[in-house]
């Protein structure tokens, strides 16, 4: 296989481990909204999420900085492609500022 072909595999994992973590990272913030124990998700969404992209970014650094550096604009461009995805589906009411009475 030509470092090009290390490159582009680099980038698709690096979307993997953003979709999953970003991906997470939402799903984590919707279920703490009625779970019973919200601390507890979210610390344990926090640690595996955490540990599967470091992981992921450990692998790609096995190959040398260009691959771990095409991992992380890979995982950057799901960061991007999540946002966009997910905030066409968010209520309008999340937009407006936080309004805390005394």
């Amino acid at each position: 296989m030509t470092e090009a072909m290390y490159l582009v595999l680099a980038v698709l994992a690096g979307v993997v481990l953003g979709a999953f973590f970003f991906g997470g990272l939402w799903w984590t913030v919707n279920r703490s909204m009625v779970s019973p124990q919200p601390a507890l998700l979210i610390l344990v969404s926090f640690l595996l999420r955490s540990v599967v992209a470091v992981g992921g970014f450990y692998l790609a650094l096995q190959g040398g900085w260009q691959p771990l550096l095409a991992c992380m604009g890979g995982f950057l461009v799901a960061r991007a492609l999540l946002t966009r995805i997910i905030g066409k589906h968010t209520p309008e009411t999340a937009s407006e500022p936080l309004r805390i009475s005394p």
